[in-house]
């Protein structure tokens, strides 16, 4: 590898970095936030029957499946992350990869931001309702996965071949 390719990747990592505590310290807040207005209340309806906020401790995935499953949640996004972190070094830093570059930053911002009340909570704290479609209850690191998710089933799908996922292998197909 290339010094300056190496500089490069390197310089993703540290944008990944940086943006995903923003991205996790925007969820935090939310968070906080939701604790301090509707623990322990009503819900606070947004648009009556569709749209509400409505505080819940979550010890599992959607609709609270899982629950209690707390350490296999953090082994899993400890594997996650170290996935992403080496997915950022083999990636070419370049306009092309620009999209998937953000995906992850979503991706592993959604992950740290539950991993935290995870790690110090014991579940996480959900408080965004569509109860018109009895949507799960969900939170901000919730949608910068969601989002994430089907940004890349996109860009899989429509924008890169497999020839452009060449930098994951490990043997090259030459050798």
């Amino acid at each position: 590898m290339s010094s300056k390719k190496s500089l490069y990747n390197w310089k993703a990592l540290i944008v990944l970095l940086v943006s995903a505590v923003i991205l996790v310290a925007i969820d935090q807040v939310t968070k906080i936030i939701s604790v301090n207005s509707l623990k322990d209340k009503a819900p606070f309806v947004i648009i009556e029957g569709v749209f509400e906020f409505y505080y819940l401790e979550n010890t599992g995935t959607a609709w609270g499946l899982f629950a209690g499953a707390r350490y296999i949640f953090l082994i899993l996004t400890v594997i996650i992350l170290a996935v992403i972190v080496y997915i950022v070094l083999k990636m070419p830093y370049n306009k092309k990869y620009m999209p998937l570059h953000i995906v992850i930053i979503l991706i592993a911002s959604g992950a740290v931001g539950n991993f935290i009340d995870r790690l110090c909570l014991g579940y996480v704290r959900d408080f965004i309702y569509f109860k018109l479609i009895d949507f799960p209850i969900f939170n901000v690191a919730d949608i910068y996965v969601t989002v994430s998710m089907f940004a890349m089933a996109f860009l899989i799908l429509f924008k890169y071949d497999e020839e452009d996922f060449g930098f994951l292998r490990i043997v090259k197909k030459d050798e």
